[in-house]
């Protein structure tokens, strides 16, 4: 039953990370507390995709009403409850359109967005908060164009969604790979090889050069700046030495790229509807490089290679504090701004302060790492300077 306030929906979309459920959590109770009734859409977009616009229809797979005694119960854990998916309604492909849609899009890829507007009104939504980075928020931005009233808050342990210093994920994405890299020390140490430590990043590497800079590597190599093999293993070969269990460690973003090779490297050529290969394997060909590399700068001798790819163990589990605590204040955020009749804006934490920024950023711009300002190409590590009047976390964008 609609309440005199009017209802909200929340979706998550992209991969998982924690903080996702403290997120709803907040926008729920608050809503409900102010007069609204909360609709949760299960599968990201998937769940406007597959919903079925006709009284009586079996819905329950796209989207679920919420209540507090729901969402205080996930609240306190990792992932989403509400399930995600990278569904782009549209860049929808032929075969994962919806049976009762078949007769309408017939073509090999389909921009259902006229349907999803359908639905949007059979749900009867008066807002929508999508939570997520830049894709998901890209088809959030899509919506707010025809006319839908958006909250967007953003979601990715890159952290580069732009017009905010911080997305929802980073913190504990940070964290994880702190403690994985300490842990994965001993066996480096044990064994005197260099560690090599492959880490999320696509385009931007902030969780290769914060981690870095606060003790976790010697060096990190970030998708902004393309590297030279020998030159690494150099610097790595004199980290080594100078170590006294004869080990060193270097982050590698999982984006980065060699000079003078061909791109990204991928787990294979299928890519998403948004036209992403799932990333995966620079790190084994960083180590390949290191130990073929590694007798030119010790003596003749070889140096073996511990890889790791730390993959899912740093979005899975629950969220640290910081994405306790941050998630909470975006919800109220969103909440505060449709109270006060906004919309088309995207939540935000800048320079330590939570405020808003238009929806428009997230198509407008792309947030990376400035590699002048943040980044030592030739050493492969931060700068360790111009800390004063900086956010929390340092290397953020300027947008």
């Amino acid at each position: 039953m609609t309440t005199s306030k009017g209802t909200i929906g929340i979706l998550t979309g992209g991969g998982d990370v924690p903080g996702l459920n403290p997120a709803i959590r907040a926008v729920t109770i608050r809503a409900m507390r102010e007069g609204y009734r909360v609709i949760g859409i299960r599968r990201g977009w998937a769940g406007l995709v597959d919903l079925v616009p006709e009284k009586g229809a079996d819905n329950s797979a796209c989207v679920v009403d919420l209540t507090e005694e729901v969402v205080n119960r996930a609240g306190r854990t990792g992932g989403t409850f509400l399930h995600s998916s990278r569904t782009r309604p549209s860049h929808l492909p032929d075969t994962m359109m919806p049976e009762h849609l078949r007769g309408t899009y017939t073509d090999e890829v389909n921009d259902i967005t006229a349907q999803i507007l359908k639905n949007i009104e059979f749900l009867g939504l008066d807002y929508l908060i999508p939570i997520g980075g830049d894709d998901t928020l890209s088809y959030g931005h899509r919506l707010y164009k025809e006319g839908v009233k958006v909250i967007a808050i953003p979601k990715t342990m890159d952290n580069d969604v732009p017009g905010t210093d911080y997305c929802i994920g980073f913190g504990t994405c940070v964290t994880r790979t702190i403690e994985l890299a300490h842990t994965l020390r001993t066996s480096a140490g044990s064994h005197e090889r260099f560690l090599v430590i492959e880490a999320f990043g696509r385009y931007a590497g902030f969780t290769a050069l914060l981690p870095t800079m606060a003790g976790a590597a010697d060096r990190c190599i970030i998708p902004e700046h393309p590297f030279d093999p020998e030159h690494l293993t150099e610097i790595l070969s004199y980290d080594r030495n100078r170590h006294p269990s004869k080990y060193a460690v270097v982050l590698v973003s999982e984006g980065a790229t060699m000079a003078h090779h061909d791109g990204m490297s991928f787990e294979g050529e299928e890519a998403d509807q948004y036209g992403h290969k799932k990333l995966g394997g620079i790190g084994d060909k960083v180590a390949t490089n290191l130990k073929n590399l590694s007798p030119k700068y010790n003596n003749g001798k070889r140096i073996n290679v511990v890889s790791q790819r730390l993959g899912y163990l740093v979005r899975c589990g629950d969220p640290d504090a910081l994405d306790s605590i941050v998630p909470m204040a975006f919800g109220n955020l969103a909440l505060d701004l449709i109270l006060s009749r906004s919309n088309g804006r995207l939540v935000s934490l800048r320079k330590g302060t939570y405020d808003n920024v238009p929806l428009d950023v997230v198509v407008g711009t792309k947030k990376v790492v400035d590699v002048a300002k943040y980044y030592n190409t030739e050493r492969f590590r931060p700068f360790y300077h111009s800390f004063g009047q900086r956010p929390t976390f340092i290397m953020t964008s300027d947008v």
